[in-house]
């Protein structure tokens, strides 16, 4: 049986002193309440009201099980309201510096109507594998090879100037006896900073016989957008985010670099969750094609 709506019912009728308004203050018919308390009265094995009356007059056993019966339905309304703030409570989820403010915004509005309510922190790389790790946050979005990740995104250079070619080959960045003394440098920013990344970069530098300073990590993506801006340099980026800095994008010739992406969970089901419900929505604040093979 249902002994909490039955002691639901029971302490309602027994507080109203009538079946008719206890049922009502319950929210359900009165024939409903009757059958809950006489289920209730078997169950405990003692009539709780008086029927030889008009009014719903509690037995001497009655007025002893009332409170008990209080007890249990503050506890359980106790449960319920406990129940629904662990439900809104947030999910911190670590996420990478370069997802944008609108696109967490709408990530986070698309988890709110599937029930799961968000609450982000922007980190690099190794932070946020450390911030799961440590329990800081109870998951996060980390960079893995892209061959092994849910979420790949493709790399390529952002430059100020109109591209003067489809594609750009870093050898061409190679001293040139009278060329400039300037030498052009390709910044790699804080996110791709990890060894699936900024390892094949090198060795392509290496081989096309440049400066080692000519592939340098920048102390943040402000920093390397700013030499940018200001020089003929290059970012390493994606075309999502060279059209939000206003650059202009076109991919590497010698290799073609990625991030790849996968949500590690700190316990529990959280990360086959997120994958589930959220994979479109993650996808586009990575700036990769969606599971579903749309663009994003």
């Amino acid at each position: 049986m249902d002994i909490v709506g039955a002691c639901r019912a029971f302490v309602s009728v027994g507080e109203r002193g009538s079946f008719t308004l206890g049922a009502a203050a319950a929210r359900i018919p009165q024939p409903v309440a009757s059958r809950r308390i006489a289920a209730l009265e078997k169950h405990l094995g003692g009539r709780l009201f008086d029927r030889s009356t008009r009014r719903a007059t509690l037995t001497a056993f009655g007025r002893r099980m009332l409170p008990s019966a209080r007890r249990l339905v503050r506890l359980a309304e106790d449960m319920e309201y406990d129940a629904e703030r662990a439900l809104l409570a947030p999910l911190r989820l670590a996420v990478p510096t370069t997802c944008s403010t609108g696109d967490l915004a709408r990530l986070d509005a698309e988890a709110r109507r599937l029930g799961v309510f968000l609450d982000f922190d922007p980190a690099p790389p190794e932070e946020r594998a450390e911030l799961v790790r440590s329990w800081q946050v109870a998951a996060a979005l980390v960079a893995v090879p892209p061959d092994t990740g849910v979420w790949r995104v493709p790399l390529g250079v952002a430059t100020l100037a109109e591209p003067g070619a489809d594609v750009f080959y870093l050898e061409t960045l190679r001293d040139v006896r009278g060329g400039p003394s300037v030498r052009r440098r390709v910044w790699v920013q804080p996110e791709d900073d990890v060894p699936h990344v900024r390892d094949r970069l090198q060795r392509v530098r290496d081989a096309a016989g440049l400066r080692p300073a000519q592939v340098a990590v920048a102390p943040s993506l402000t920093a390397a957008v700013a030499e940018v801006l200001g020089s003929t340099d290059l970012l390493l980026a994606s075309a999502g985010q060279a059209t939000e800095l206003g650059l202009s994008w076109r991919p590497i010739g010698e290799v073609r670099p990625a991030r790849g992406y996968d949500v590690v969970a700190a316990a529990g089901d959280e990360a086959e969750r997120l994958r589930t419900l959220l994979s479109d929505g993650i996808a586009r604040c990575l700036g990769a094609a969606s599971t579903s093979g749309a663009a994003a």
